[in-house]
């Protein structure tokens, strides 16, 4: 477990860009996670603005682990996806201008059965992305949760290219009914990033880190079996007290992977 890498995933804290990156040095993690949206959306973003935010990550002492990738829908849905192909690209091709060279996005629920036309158009989006990534050396981590494990894993094998992998988040596949510990077997080898997330089953809803049904202890060992030595992201999707919330995670899981 020491090697994995504690990080932040900055939406988490509910603040500026700034002030976000100050509390993100003030935890003393290494990395930061942060979407591509708003300011730093590729169209606004600058080779200038580029410059600059690389610059300001240098001053804070913090390293991009991955940059978010939002979607108002998945890439299974036929109406303007080439428009959100597009968009996903451009994310793509920022995210290798400003480091970690990986970008996460929802894509959208891989279906079990291979006829269905949403896996058909999913397919062809992520193969399309898939390639592009092969070509401008970044890699699109899918988010977990909607399809059982082995589901992915499928879908993910039939697709030819090397820069696709998987974002593995537990609370998400806890609230999709799935086991994060198997799931997380399941997908050895294809897990490039994780989030530290929590969760109640019974309420359906996220809770703040080490309140919820996941046993953590377990989950790290699951993970140094599976060989997993990337980044473990705090994330906190909601909540009034995020912040707090966020600096309790990140010392719960500096006590677990001590």
């Amino acid at each position: 477990m020491t090697t994995l890498k504690l990080g932040v995933r900055l939406e988490s804290l509910g603040l500026p860009l700034r002030r976000s990156l100050q509390e993100a040095q003030r935890l003393g993690v290494p990395g930061v996670e942060v979407d591509a949206a708003g300011d730093l959306a590729p169209d606004r973003l600058s080779q200038t603005g580029r410059r600059e935010f690389r610059h300001l990550l240098r001053a804070y002492n913090v390293e991009l682990t991955a940059l978010g990738c939002p979607l108002r829908r998945g890439l299974d849905t036929a109406e303007n996806q080439e428009g959100r192909i597009d968009h996903v690209k451009k994310v793509m091709s920022l995210s290798f201008d400003l480091g970690p060279r990986l970008a996460i996005v929802r894509p959208g629920q891989v279906p079990e059965d291979d006829q269905d036309p949403r896996g058909h158009l999913l397919k062809e989006a992520l193969l399309a992305l898939g390639q592009h990534g092969d070509r401008v050396g970044t890699t699109l981590a899918l988010e977990t949760g909607q399809e059982a494990a082995p589901v992915l894993r499928k879908f993910l094998e039939s697709l030819d290219t090397g820069s696709l992998g998987v974002n593995f988040d537990p609370a998400s596949l806890l609230l999709g009914g799935h086991n994060p510990y198997e799931a997380a077997r399941a997908l050895q080898g294809r897990v490039i990033h994780a989030h530290a997330r929590d969760a109640r089953r019974a309420a359906a809803q996220e809770v703040p880190l080490g309140h919820g049904d996941i046993d953590w202890m377990m989950l790290a060992g699951v993970l140094a079996e599976i060989e997993y030595q990337g980044w473990l992201t705090v994330v906190r999707e909601s909540g009034d007290r995020r912040v707090a919330d966020v600096t309790e995670g990140v010392a719960f899981l500096r006590r677990l992977i001590a």
